[in-house]
């Protein structure tokens, strides 16, 4: 009788709920899921908050702008932190640092207080989120065995998407009443999960402890450099976002293009977490993928289209169907990247690594939304969309051309850590698919 091969019978042991099976995993999510919540509900009151305020499309840019320099100037540094110190203590001090900068933005909004310090609120929200991200990010190994590591890390998406569907319902609503409320919700999130975090008990981690110095600071960035195929992912992933970030137009588009006011708007910000959030659920159930690296170029693909088409439509259904399939294709996008920086990546390195690609995808982000507001204050709104759409497919062509060694990535959890040494990061072969 023929045997099976490993392939079937790994497919026929595919577990979907393996990380749920482990207790401290669904302690953490849970309380990671309720500060995403408030996350989400806050970025709603902000957007609407500023544009309410200036009318201005620039006033959106300068939002990313404010948020994306304290990420570049912080990354370093907290990555370093987040490799030598307790990582759940820097968590609780950047989540308390949140409840303080949101009761602040409460209070602002309330009084009627200026932009400019709104501006500053904003920054000093953004330092604070990027002190604790590398060591919120380098946590989750210490959670889950290697084996369940990608099933993790698409439930982390799932339960980030799922925050990012109710988040925006949610705070469409609280800003029809009052905006300031919704600044103390989020303030109230973030302290609930720093007091979650004081009382869980994680399991030690073994770290070496370097000196500090130049070369441990930027360690994070000589890796990413040597190791090709996660400076690829990231790469890819930077000028996607750079150019996509419509998102950030959502309140002119809710306002002035499609005229559906605060609820609208809402359902429009939800409408990238719903598409990210069905994707995640079909990714849990369906077997690994076995050409990671093409899923991941078509997926970033996917995103350009679907932004173009959102840029010239005047339909509201139209509208969220697009948004729906840019949170579907971007969800594809963040689980491989992900998945391979984690797994690629050594535990003592995982901290400063998670910087620079914070850097690199948050920083994107805001810096997306300040290159979107620039261009749609000086040549308007649909072409700054349609042009960021055509400069994505262009990216991921040059990207395809240039590195045959994403081609070539096959399934993510046959990735072996990275061997570092001082002639630099010794990347294994990447996994290939059959």
């Amino acid at each position: 009788m023929a045997q099976k091969s490993p392939q079937s019978s790994a497919a026929q042991k595919h577990d979907p709920y393996a990380a749920f099976r482990i207790p401290n995993y669904r302690l953490y999510v849970l309380g990671w899921f309720i500060a995403m919540l408030g996350t989400r509900i806050q970025s709603i009151a902000i957007g609407w908050d500023m544009y309410q305020r200036t009318g201005e499309a620039l006033s959106l840019g300068l939002v990313g702008l404010a948020q994306a320099l304290p990420t570049m100037l912080l990354a370093l540094p907290a990555g370093y932190l987040a490799d030598r110190f307790d990582r759940p203590r820097l968590v609780m001090i950047s989540l308390v640092a949140m409840t303080c900068t949101s009761l602040g933005l409460a209070a602002l909004s309330y009084a009627g207080g200026s932009n400019f310090w709104m501006y500053v609120l904003l920054a000093l929200d953004a330092s604070a989120v990027m002190i604790g991200r590398p060591a919120r990010v380098a946590l989750l190994p210490q959670l889950v065995p290697k084996e369940v590591f990608p099933n993790a890390v698409t439930w982390n998406t799932s339960m980030m998407q799922i925050s990012g569907v109710l988040g925006p319902a949610l705070g469409g609503i609280v800003i029809v009443y009052s905006v300031p409320m919704a600044y103390v919700i989020t303030a109230s999130t973030s302290l609930w999960f720093a007091l979650n975090l004081w009382r869980f008990d994680f399991q030690p981690d073994e770290r070496k402890s370097d000196t500090v110095s130049f070369q441990t600071l930027v360690a994070g960035i000589k890796f990413v450099r040597d190791a090709k195929l996660i400076l690829t992912m990231i790469t890819l992933d930077l000028f996607g976002v750079l150019l996509g970030g419509a998102v950030y137009l959502l309140p002119i588009y809710a306002k002035d293009i499609l005229q559906v006011g605060e609820i609208g708007f809402s359902w429009l910000r939800a409408a990238p977490a719903v598409g990210a959030f069905v994707m995640a659920i079909l990714m849990v159930y369906l077997p690994p993928m076995k050409k990671a690296g093409w899923g991941l170029l078509w997926a970033v693909a996917g995103f350009g289209v679907a932004t173009i088409i959102f840029g010239v439509s005047t339909n509201f259904w139209l509208s969220f169907a697009m948004l729906f399939f840019t949170g579907a294709f971007d969800n594809v996008s963040m689980v491989v990247r992900q998945t391979m920086q984690q797994l690629l990546t050594p535990d003592e390195m995982r901290g400063r690594v998670s910087a620079v690609t914070s850097v690199f995808v948050g920083a994107s982000n805001e810096l997306g939304g300040l290159e979107s507001g620039v261009v749609a204050q000086y040549f308007g709104p649909v072409l700054s969309v349609v042009s960021g759409g055509i400069g994505t497919l262009v990216v991921v062509a040059v990207t395809a051309w240039l590195s045959p060694g994403l081609r070539a990535l096959g399934r993510m959890e046959d990735a072996q850590p990275v061997a570092v040494s001082a002639a630099g990061a010794k990347p294994a072969a990447a996994p290939t698919g059959d």
